[in-house]
């Protein structure tokens, strides 16, 4: 497996999923992606991890309704310093929707908006650092932002999180620019506004790695999940977009 002790500064680092019923979707993810379940007890509120082969790949907690939200997965980037990125991000048009916050021992976190509107987490890492393995089947494999503010968006991520952005689509069809590392590729921002619907704010996706699109793809609608967008061959791999059994969306990469 290709695993990570640390996330670069800036990276996608951990992924969580926010669900209305944390049961059903223990179930479906394990049965899809063949996760098991670390709860480290009522301590955390009820937080439990997704594990891989014993290692970590995410995170689950429950969505009471309070918060008007629909479930939905949720992408946290690295930080050195957790209340001077909060910071930065308020000077550069973002917003704070939950401020730097120490949880445990394990690091702090912060949820905040960039200048596009788009949700992002925020983890200082301490014990723990994040998920361990990626890019391999059935773990996280790409994330990508859709946002209508696309210069804005680039703007932000370059001045608040260091991001080093190399271009590889400029025209009204196709915009895209990707955050690019010691010479790896970790995330990419796209330009939505010609496809996004008005209903639908800037947001994170998460593409999930697997074997075989068309037979995952399977698998989450007899699991009760729903395939938004069909399985299609793509220059990246063969993608697909889907909802798990609660209606939380995520993508399918078959490179």
């Amino acid at each position: 497996m290709t695993k990570r002790d640390l996330a670069p500064v800036g990276a996608p680092c951990w992924i969580d999923l926010f669900t209305s019923d944390q049961e059903a979707s223990k179930q479906f993810y394990g049965e899809v992606f063949g996760w098991t379940v670390d709860d480290p007890g009522p301590d955390f509120g009820g937080y439990i991890n997704f594990q891989r082969d014993g290692v970590p790949v995410g995170g689950c907690m429950r969505n009471d309704g309070t918060s008007a939200q629909p479930d939905m997965w949720s992408v946290y980037l690295a930080v050195a310093d957790a209340q001077a990125s909060v910071d930065s991000v308020n000077a550069h048009g973002g917003q704070t929707h939950v401020p730097a916050m120490p949880v445990a021992d394990l690091g702090v976190m912060a949820l905040v908006a960039d200048a596009g509107g788009a949700a992002i987490g925020l983890w200082q890492p301490g014990a723990h650092k994040g998920f361990g393995v990626y890019g391999e089947p059935n773990t996280p494999g790409w994330f990508e932002l859709h946002t209508r503010a696309f210069e804005a968006s680039v703007s932000f991520y370059k001045a608040v999180f260091g991001w080093n952005l190399t271009v590889t689509g400029d025209t009204d069809e196709f915009r895209y620019s990707v955050l690019e590392q010691d010479g790896e590729q970790l995330a990419g921002v796209m330009d939505a506004t010609n496809f996004l619907p008005d209903s639908v704010p800037a947001h994170w996706n998460v593409y999930f790695t697997v074997a075989d699109t068309d037979a995952t793809m399977a698998k989450v609608e007899q699991l009760g999940g729903s395939v938004v967008q069909a399985a299609e061959d793509t220059p990246y791999g063969r993608l697909a977009a889907v909802t798990d059994s609660t209606g939380a969306g995520f993508r399918l990469l078959q490179p």
